[in-house]
Parts: structure tokens; sequence; C-alpha cells
């Protein structure tokens, strides 16, 4: 195809209609086609724009995606094929666990296989764009979407999302019609909005943000990702949807990204509220000059680039650029010889849902969850009697947001699993409160149940609404009426093992102190009950580690490991009793750090050596550590490297994470663990945004988080 010549031969009616996406719901054909009425009939969209239209969002499912693209190429006037796109964020119909958990198992080979699924399923489905990975880096725990992220830190962020582009997309787009065209979100630092509030206001240098908010968009890049959404937030005072700084100085001209930008939802026209655009023209200007290529359901474009066109406001050419970047991402995903791709209804029966899916979405649920306390109450042994209480007990809303084709009915409960493991004879099962409320007799029945257990097991947690978008919260300890639960199981003195269903680090007074063993699961996906239950029993070994900090309560927030120092630091030892940097009520460090997660065995660190006490600019340091399991039975250890730079031209982090090793290790073993320091991991930006490194010393830290480490020294000699 001469997309050229396709080009030229489009009016501008139609050139500005690609650049619009509409939901499913617009379309003849669609399964889910009814009157369009509120806020979607006030846009004012012609059935003309829509049989020119470029993309639809939401299709899924081969039959309604055939059918709709089937009806559309039969009305446009040159048969240029529709982009079908979707949020397939951790899972198409197989749930894996939300993002921030995937990242808790440090293994990105695990994550790069759930993308890999995920676009399997996707794709026999007919969707040929996902609107992921979400790789903002976020530090504050009250922001609802901090479950679609990774964690607070830019490398691990950077790590996984070349591992979910590579597994989203592939080598070959345009041949593998298993795999669909990754979108990363939300350019730029989306994850920093003012009180944790979403679509809040973000406001940081211009240092902080390429040294922490930037690092992972610019891996996905760099890994092939074909598309950039654009944020809600400003970004220096501009709303990035019409920062043309931000899109086309940085992203397009400086990094030289020449794929296809969409804005988020209703985002265009957000320019108005914003307070950058007067009227829907100007918001349109805005954005097409900042270098947005669609506009997802608002009609700023579409009613308005013509006559911004004709009256001289716009230029033509950045339309036809918006328009041929869309029409070679159709042409790279073979639209033009097969506009309905990989969508097979007979396929999706095969391959959706399939034992395999299923059973990758289990192992990696089995690694994602992090063990946060054990009294030696843990594993469970199968012969005592369970009474397992809690609003999760028996509750498939295990799944998280953005799983919108996932079904509760389908996911393997807390109880299936446990039941399955035990025994149904050795679990009772009471409620004992719904999520945020609760009644005297669930509380009563609770007790009753158990009475007749020697370990009780409480299921506990946020439902899936109470995070993600707009899942913003001020308080983040769990629901009141929980924590009463745990205070009246508490009373009975037994053994107590909570388990937590969640989407953000929480405040856990009122359950880490009440609780002999806590497990973090977060919403562990499809497959959830069952990992979890392999895990309370020890069928399954912990070895998730956190990838963010649980803070001690949400007066610390935003708390995270690589902070900086200040220059009254508590810790130093010259420090006075009051005049230092510290809260007069709480610990200035989080309840559980960075990297942290218990097993069921202990492992030993020892004899941390540095090749050579200097690095020269061309050079490289060997660092090497040893590391024992000096426990019973085999696990998997997580050891991370840290560095700090103790004297920079601007103040650097305490640690930063440089390098990490994921090692599985049988009882007794000792491996030694080698990893590599060069120069360049030892660049940051400085304050005149040069991206160099300073001779001078350095600290290296080893351990199983960021807390508890080895320490050597090295010297940068440039």
């Amino acid at each position: 195809m001469n997309l050229r010549q396709l080009l030229n031969d489009m009016t501008l009616d139609e050139k500005k209609d690609q650049l619009i996406q509409l939901a499913t719901l617009f379309y003849a054909g669609a399964e889910t086609q009814g009157e369009i009425t509120g806020p979607m009939e006030d846009m004012g969209i012609t059935e003309e724009m829509i049989q020119n239209s470029g993309s639809v969002l939401g299709a899924s499912g081969a039959k309604e995606v055939t059918n709709i693209q089937k009806v559309h190429l039969e009305n446009n006037r040159l048969g240029i094929p529709l982009l079908m796109m979707a949020d397939i964020v951790h899972g198409f119909k197989t749930i894996f666990p939300v993002p921030l958990a995937i990242g808790c198992s440090w293994d990105e080979k695990l994550a790069e296989r759930s993308a890999e699924i995920a676009a399997k399923e996707a794709a026999v489905s007919g969707v040929h764009v996902t609107f992921a990975p979400m790789v903002d880096l976020v530090r504050d725990p009250r922001w609802g979407r901090v479950m679609e992220t990774t964690g607070e830190d830019p490398y691990l962020n950077s790590v996984f999302a070349k591992a979910f582009v590579r597994g989203f997309q592939g080598n070959d787009l345009t041949n593998d019609k298993n795999k669909v065209a990754a979108c990363v979100k939300h350019f730029a630092a989306y994850g920093a909005p003012e009180g944790g509030r979403d679509y809040n206001t973000v406001n940081m240098s211009e240092r902080e943000l390429r040294e922490n908010y930037l690092p992972a968009y610019k891996a996905a890049l760099d890994e092939g990702c074909e598309m950039v959404m654009t944020a809600f937030n400003t970004v220096d005072g501009v709303p990035a949807t019409g920062n043309k700084k931000l899109m086309r100085d940085l992203l397009r001209e400086e990094w030289g990204f020449d794929g296809v930008m969409i804005s988020d939802w209703g985002a265009v026209k957000e320019l108005i509220p914003h307070g950058v655009a007067g009227d829907e023209s100007e918001a349109a200007r805005k954005a097409i000059n900042a270098g947005v290529d669609i506009e997802m359901m608002t009609a700023c474009y579409v009613k308005n680039l013509k006559e911004l066109v004709d009256s001289g406001a716009v230029k033509e050419e950045l339309i036809d650029e918006a328009v041929l970047r869309i029409l070679e991402l159709k042409q790279k995903l073979g639209l033009f010889e097969n506009p309905y791709r990989g969508a097979d209804e007979q396929l999706e029966k095969e391959v959706i849902m399939s034992t395999e899916h299923r059973e990758a979405a289990y192992e990696l649920a089995a690694k994602s969850c992090v063990l946060l306390k054990n009294e030696e109450i843990l594993p469970l042994q199968k012969d005592k009697k369970i009474a397992l209480i809690g609003p999760f007990a028996n509750n498939g809303d295990i799944l998280g947001q953005w799983s919108w084709q996932g079904s509760k009915e389908d996911a393997v409960k807390i109880y299936d699993g446990i039941a399955q493991k035990a025994g149904a004879d050795n679990v009772f099962m009471a409620q004992g409160s719904d999520i945020e409320s609760a009644t005297e007799d669930q509380f009563s029945e609770a007790v009753k149940v158990a009475n007749d257990a020697d370990v009780i097991v409480l299921a506990l947690g946020e439902k899936s609404e109470m995070s993600g978008e707009a899942g913003s919260r001020s308080n983040i300890c769990l629901p009141d009426v929980q924590l009463k639960l745990i205070e009246e199981m508490k009373k009975l003195n037994k053994p107590i093992v909570s388990v937590l269903i969640n989407g953000r680090p929480l405040d856990l007074h009122g359950v880490y102190e009440e609780s002999d063993g806590l497990l973090e699961a977060w919403f562990p996906g499809t497959e959830g009950g069952r990992a979890i239950a392999d895990l309370l029993y020890g069928d399954v070994n912990p070895s998730g580690r956190l990838t963010m900090s649980f803070p001690y309560n949400v007066g610390q927030v935003p708390v995270y490991y690589n902070h900086y120092n200040t220059g009254r630091p508590k810790d130093a030892p010259d420090a006075q009793e009051r005049y230092v940097s510290q809260y007069l009520d709480v610990p200035n460090e989080p309840l559980f750090p960075f990297g942290f997660g218990l097993s069921y065995t202990k492992y030993q660190y020892n004899d941390l050596t540095l090749s050579k006490d200097y690095l020269a600019a061309d050079d490289e340091i060997k660092v090497s550590v040893k590391v024992k399991n000096v426990g019973s039975i085999k696990g998997e250890e997580v050891v991370q490297l840290y560095v700090r730079d103790l004297v920079g031209e601007v103040v650097r982090p305490l640690k930063e994470l440089k390098a990490y090793q994921k090692i599985e290790l049988n009882p007794g073993e000792e491996q030694e663990i080698f990893f590599t320091l060069t120069e360049e991991q030892l660049r940051y930006y400085h304050e005149d945004l040069s991206f160099e490194s300073d001779a001078g010393k350095f600290n290296v830290f080893v351990g199983p988080n960021s807390q508890e480490c080895l320490e050597q020294s090295f010297e940068l000699r440039k």
C-alpha cells in the first residue's frame, strides 16, 4: 500500500475524521450498539464522521470486531480499516495479578509471559492495540492508580516496561497475529499528583522529571513501543495533552519517537477546564500543535480542524503527519491486507482461559504475594482446623481494576483454594463482615465458627473499586468494620493469619500488630485463591518483595526508599535530640521498606567484595557477595544492589537500585553472586541538566531489601 498516495487521495474532512477515536457503541455492527444519549450525544458526531473515523475504543470479541470492520469498510470511501484498541492491562480474560503485584515478583520473564498471553487472547478477539504498559512512577499510595504501576523505583520500572512491551508486541508485529501494539502511558509524570488525588496538578523540577519519572517511558520506547498516551495532569504548568515542549520537543525531537500519540479519554477537551484553552477550537489547535495524533472520545478535532486549517491557524501538514502515522501503524499491523487480522471465533474458544494460560496466571500470582510477618505460624499444617473469616473468604472480587473482560465467577476464591488444599472438613467459613459494613449477626457467626478452629485466617481488604482510576483515598487503612472484626477475633486468643486483597500499600495499624502471620496478596487475579492456599500451606515458598514502601501511617506520605538526606539527618552521629528532620510521633522509616519480603527459609549474606577500590571511566568493578540458604527448605531470594554517590553537584539519594538477581537456593546451598558496575550507571542529571557522573567516593550496598545491606565503598576517578 502506497500510504503517501492514499494520504493525497484523502479530503481534509477524511483526514481530520481519521484522528478521532470513538467507543464501540457508535458503530453499526457492534453488539452493544444502542441509543447514544447524555455526554456522547452532546459530542455532535455525524454519520459521516463515524464512516471516516480511524479507531475504535473498547471493541472486543472476534464476532463483534469483524462485524464493525465489515460495515465500516462498506461505507468508507477509500476502504481504510479501523484500529481496534482496548485496555488490556494485566490480562484479557485470563487475569494476572495487578501490575504492582507483578512488580513484586521481581521476575521480568514472567511479566513478559503475562503480556504475551494477554496479547494472544486479545488478538484472537480482534484487538489490535492495548493501552499498556502503564509505567508511571509512584510514591503516594493514596493515588488509586498505584495498582497499575510496578512501583517507586525508576530502574525497576524500566526493566518491567521493556518486559511488557516485548510480551505484547514481540519481534514481528506485522506477521505475528498473536501480538498487539503496545501504548505506553501516561506521558508524563501522571503518578505524582498533589495529595494523591487523581487528575490533580503535578509540580516538579525538570531535573526530577528526567531523573525519576521519564526513564521508564524511555525504556518502553527503546524496546519499540508503537504508541504513547498523554497524561491528564499538568507538567510545568501546562496540561500534558497540550504541552508542546513535552510532546514535540522532548518526545519527538529529543527522543526521536515517530509513532502514534493518543490522548487519554476526553483529555483534549479538558484543556478548557484546565484553563489553557478558551473553547474547543483552541483546545484542538493546542493539542495538534503539541503532537497529539488521536483524540479519544471528544470531538474538538473533527469539529474544528478544518476551519483552523482554512483560517491558517493550523498547518495542514500537521494533520497530514498525524494521519500518516496512523496509516503506518495500520500497515505495520497488516490491516490493509487483512482488516480482520487475528480475529477468530473458533480460536477464541480454544485460546481464551486455556489451562496453559491459567497455569501462568497461577505461577505469577504465587510469586507476586509478599509475606510481611510470620511469628512461627506459617506455613499452616493441613491437619489443623481453619476458620476462614472475612469479606474476601468466598469473594470473587480478587481481579482488581482494569480487568474488564475478566470474570469474578471464574476466579478461584480463597475458600476454594484452601478447601481443596486442606479438605473441606478442615475449613469452617464465615463472612464476618462486608467490606465496609457489618451486622451483629455476622460478628456472632464469625465468633462461633472461630471457636471451633485451631487457626483463624482472616481474608481482608479493599473492593476493587476502592483503587484504580478515580480511586484515590485520604484514609488508606482497612475499613473500620474490618478492624473491628480483627479485634473480635483477637479476643479468642487463637493464632491469626491475615491475608490482604488490595491495590495499594495500606496503613496496616490494627492489622499488623494483631496478626501472627500477614500475607500481602494484592489483587492476585483469576488463580488467586489457589496461589494463596499454596503459599499459606507451604507448597510454595513466598518470594515476593515489595516494590513500593508501606507507610507507618498516611502522615508520612510520600515515603520512598531513594529519598535525599537533609542538612540535619536524624541518624547523624552528632544529631541533636530535637532539631533534626523527624516526626515527633512516628518513625521516619516506613513500616515495610522497598525490597522487603519474608520467606519460610532464611538467607545469610557474607563477604561483600569489590574487585578494586577505584573505578576508571572506561573500566568496570565486579561486585560479589555470598548468599547462603541457612534454613530447611528451598527458596528464591532477590539479591539487591544499591549505590550511593556521597558527594554530588546536586544532592543524591541515600540509595539507588542499580541491579538485582533472583536466585534459587536449596537448604544449606551457598552461591556467589556477581554484579558489574560501570561509570555509566553512576550518571545523573546535574544542575544544568547535563547527564554525567562525578568523580569521588561511592558506597555499594547489597542485601535482601533497601534497609538491610552489607556495605563497601569505591572511588570513581575521571
